[in-house]
């Protein structure tokens, strides 16, 4: 595993417009970086990135039908008691899944080790799965690429056949929702919503804010159409806490993600995982946090149950140095994960997204920032293969 300095394509700023990728940069800062890419070996890809994502989400699948099945298990989780039965019947229904992404930092030749799932509102999915294939087979066409370089993705056609798969299920035309401001949930969802009309299926966009509710009880667009299938870049715990929440054990919407996706999108997966399979070597000791107000001893870190893209985590180095990161999520139940620093490379810490669909890894991608704790302005920087 190498990073290695390249030149950037002439005008990859047009062409990303040109392509929808308007949120290339961010806050004014780059979020997309073609000045670098990082390089791996196929054995690198295939038995340490791989093969140790698909094992850990069966181990996963297999913890979901232990949750489902102890009540001890979904109070620990913080999941509310009025939907313990909606999940469980999504689960026991066989309600099928999507995709999802494992975090890991992995140095090139020590077991890359899980920091967390994303496994209900994983994005960097368009980057990852469309923009930097783009990169690499123009790359490649200008030389700017070693010849025989390949690339960890296949998540596109992954995509456009599970959606080919979902089709003869769906109960009508499939919906793709997110907040309305969200630059970058818009980008994922447009992304998605192409990836469905590839596979023939009937698609709509609506924003969470204009979903509606009949007097019967049942989900409905501005013109009081029934959504009877929708994809939402939204979080279970979010939807479980609006005014609507009460309706969704009753409405007859067929979620993409699933509703049993709330229990592995959900931090405290993350001690039962390591309770169940202690001393595997891609997992990290974690355990449920019984006072979150106390303070975090050297080597470990404290996270939320609920959080995204780093918000509200804090850690505390071996040292004794401590680096917290501000966010919404201050009133959630916390996890304690033992501290294993990101790798650094030229002085940039980086890590490593595990993509799946369905049940099959199906490539990667590459986030780096200045600071050991990832956030949603973290960049996003470009891999391929070459031994």
């Amino acid at each position: 595993m190498q990073r290695v300095v390249t030149q950037e394509r002439p005008h990859w700023r047009q062409l990303a417009e040109q392509l929808g990728f308007h949120f290339h940069t961010l806050h004014g800062e780059p979020y997309w970086d073609e000045s670098v890419y990082y390089r791996f070996t196929l054995p690198q890809i295939e038995q340490d990135l791989e093969a140790p994502t698909e094992e850990l989400h069966a181990m996963c699948m297999d913890l979901v039908e232990r949750v489902v099945r102890d009540e001890e298990y979904l109070i620990q989780l913080a999941i509310p008691p009025a939907y313990w039965d909606y999940i469980r019947r999504s689960w026991y229904t066989g309600q099928q899944h999507l995709y999802g992404r494992m975090d890991f930092a992995y140095d090139g030749s020590a077991p890359a080790k899980l920091y967390e799932l994303n496994y209900d509102t994983p994005t960097s999915l368009y980057e990852s799965a469309f923009f930097q294939w783009v990169w690499l087979e123009q790359g490649l066409e200008l030389g700017l690429l070693p010849a025989g370089a390949d690339q960890f993705n296949s998540i596109q056609e992954g995509l456009i056949a599970a959606f080919a798969q979902l089709r003869p299920h769906l109960p009508g035309p499939l919906y793709f929702s997110c907040v309305r401001d969200s630059i970058e949930d818009r980008g994922t969802i447009q992304y998605l919503r192409d990836c469905a009309a590839q596979a023939d299926i009937a698609t709509a966009l609506i924003a969470i804010e204009e979903i509606g509710a009949s007097a019967d009880g049942r989900f409905t667009d501005p013109e009081d159409t029934v959504i009877r299938a929708l994809f939402k870049l939204y979080p279970w715990e979010f939807m479980f806490q609006e005014r609507y929440g009460p309706l969704l054990p009753q409405a007859d919407t067929l979620f993409f993600e699933p509703p049993w996706k709330a229990l592995l999108s959900n931090k405290g997966i993350l001690p039962l995982l390591w309770s169940l399979h202690r001393g595997h070597p891609n997992l990290l000791p974690a355990h449920f946090d019984p006072d979150p107000s106390a303070p975090l001893n050297p080597g470990w870190v404290r996270k939320p149950l609920f959080s995204r893209e780093g918000a509200n985590v804090t850690l505390c180095t071996p040292t004794g140095e401590t680096l917290t990161e501000e966010g919404p999520y201050h009133d959630a139940p916390f996890i304690q994960q033992a501290y294993h620093p990101l790798p650094r490379f030229a002085g940039h810490y980086t890590l490593i997204g595990s993509w799946l669909v369905g049940d099959r890894a199906v490539g990667i991608g590459v986030r780096e920032d200045h600071s050991l704790i990832t956030k949603d302005t973290s960049r996003f920087v470009p891999h391929v293969i070459l031994d």
